[in-house]
């Protein structure tokens, strides 16, 4: 039996060992604590259905849990609007925030599992940095993850994932997620 105590994600090992040496390459970086590193992945599901339906909300947070591995916080809705029949303090989605470990085994799934399944999958957004080194993007379904068994849901929903680096620009980070083997499109 493996070692459980000496266990580390596989993308975890290929950064320290692989990642770090040519990002210090490349950027010419002079100490080894400028190297940009990932710093937690948020993962965030709005469910506007939850309005109408509160089992909607159970079953959305049961899903980002088997996706993420850890428990979600709610999000609340702040303040009332009648239009969209919304009322202060309901429930309106779920989020979840990966670190260390998990956060690499997350990113392990998503790169070489869930996006290779998207429908009609072209690449990420190159665009999508937000100018201080993280990066957004979107699924429109949570199914392409292999934790959702897809014949057990009742909705597809989408989800928002957004990766945060210790990048002090858009060029280091898209430089580390390339690395990552981040699937840009240009």
């Amino acid at each position: 039996m493996a070692d459980v105590q000496n266990y580390e994600p596989r993308l975890k090992s290929v950064y320290r060992e692989k990642i770090r040496a040519s990002l210090k390459e490349q950027f010419s970086y002079t100490n080894e604590m400028q190297i940009p590193k990932l710093d937690k992945i948020v993962l965030n599901m709005g469910i506007g259905e939850a309005v109408n339906d509160s089992k909607k909300v159970q079953a959305a947070v049961k899903d980002l849990a088997a996706i993420a591995g850890q428990k979600p916080a709610t999000t609340r809705a702040r303040n009332s609007i009648a239009g969209f029949k919304l009322r202060e303090n309901m429930v309106i989605g779920a989020k979840v925030t990966l670190r260390k470990d998990r956060m690499y085994e997350f990113l392990d799934r998503l790169i070489t599992i869930a996006l290779p399944r998207v429908k009609d999958f072209r690449g990420l957004n190159g665009k999508s940095f937000d100018g201080r080194g993280n990066f957004a993007m979107g699924l429109k379904e949570h199914i392409v993850f292999p934790e959702i068994n897809y014949d057990q849901i009742d909705q597809m929903w989408g989800m928002d994932i957004i990766v945060c680096t210790t990048a002090t620009s858009d060029e280091e980070a898209r430089a580390l997620l390339k690395e990552f083997q981040f699937p840009f499109n240009n």
